[in-house]
This record gives C-alpha cells, sequence and structure tokens, in this order.
C-alpha cells in the first residue's frame, strides 16, 4: 500500500516537469496534517521544490547545460495561482513591457491585476508576486495580447514614447490582426486606439 508521499509523488510525475502543484489538490489523500509532512519529506529529499509557502513544483532538470534544477518563472508559478483561484490575471508595470520585449527588464517583484483575491507570494531571495484586485470589467479583453499592450503603454504613459519604442509597437501591433484587437476597443484608451490603428494603416 502506497504511503501519502508516494501517492502525491505518483500523481505529480504523471503531469511531467514543470508541474507547479498545491497540498489541497491532495486533499482525498489524508487530513490536512498528514499531506503536509508528506510534502515537507518530499521537499527534503529534492523529489519537490517547495516555491513559496503553500506552493511546490515537480521541477524540470537542465541536464544540457548542467544548470540541474530550473526554478519556475514568474508567469508559470502566477498562472498556477489563477488557475486554481479561477481568476484572470495580466501582468503590469515593468513586467508587461519585458513580457512585450519592450525592456530588458527583470523586477525582483511584479505586479499582476487580478479579478480574483489580492495577495502577495513570496518567493526565493527577494522575489515575490503581488496580485491587485480589479474590477473584471478590466479583465474583460477578449484578446490577450490586446490586454497586455494595453497595460504596458499605460505603464509607460501617452506622451513618453520614444520613437524606437513607438515602432517596436508598431511591429508587434501588426502581427495581430486588428479584427481581433477590435473586439476590445471598448476596454482601450482612446490614444491606444489611436497607434493601433495607426500601425494597421
Amino acid at each position: 500500500m502506497q504511503s501519502i508521499e508516494q501517492k502525491i509523488l505518483t500523481s505529480v510525475s504523471k503531469c511531467g516537469r514543470g508541474r507547479i502543484v498545491f497540498p489541497q489538490d491532495f486533499a482525498a489523500y489524508g487530513s490536512p496534517n498528514a499531506i503536509h509532512k508528506a510534502f515537507g519529506r518530499l521537499v527534503a529529499s529534492n523529489k519537490l521544490l517547495r516555491v513559496a509557502q503553500g506552493i511546490y513544483c515537480y521541477p524540470k532538470i537542465d541536464k544540457t547545460l548542467g544548470i540541474g534544477v530550473l526554478y519556475p518563472t514568474f508567469e508559470e508559478i502566477a498562472t498556477a495561482i489563477s488557475r486554481r483561484d479561477k481568476a484572470r490575471i495580466v501582468p503590469t508595470g515593468v513586467y508587461a513591457l519585458n513580457k512585450l520585449g519592450l525592456s530588458t527588464q527583470l523586477p525582483m517583484n511584479v505586479v499582476y491585476l487580478t479579478d480574483g483575491s489580492p495577495r502577495k507570494v513570496k518567493l526565493q531571495g527577494d522575489r515575490g508576486i503581488q496580485f491587485k484586485h480589479t474590477a473584471k470589467k478590466n479583465l474583460a479583453f477578449q484578446n490577450d495580447f490586446a490586454m497586455l499592450l494595453t497595460f504596458a503603454l499605460r505603464e509607460i504613459g501617452e506622451n513618453n514614447l520614444t520613437d524606437e519604442v513607438q515602432s517596436r509597437v508598431n511591429e508587434l501591433i501588426r502581427t495581430v490582426p486588428l479584427d481581433t484587437i477590435k473586439k476590445d476597443f471598448a476596454l482601450i484608451p482612446a490614444w491606444i486606439r489611436k497607434i493601433i490603428l495607426a500601425a494597421h494603416e
């Protein structure tokens, strides 16, 4: 008969490396205390990686460069949390610019807007993820690119767009069919709509 620890590892390994899991995913395997102890043993034996309090990962292993255990990215962690909470998220600030290739800067702490619960998640070292609650209508975009572009350009500001950034933004916009972006025009500020339309002229 498998122990709780073995059951958890068997279940996680079937999902493949890189999978992020939460103790509550395995509530059927035993009491909260027993599950907590099982996770502790799996971390101690290096079979699971503790990402943050109550968040674990069956880590990817780099064998090509000899890096070893690969820590999950901000996006992988945030996406797993949003999936668990059945909430939508969108990166804001410098991280949104980084995801679009408009900035090479990668912040130690990233901020997501969410229609779920606000919270802060402390990661390894000084890194962290903050979820700020916003109204569902602000995340009601049908097109993820349109949503990310909107929050990235808001971070820059209408009067702070350099020619270099404007050129890069135009290139990005042209990779997405205008009709799909237009579906979200009601959610996009007028000055950003002008940039989108001008890029497709």
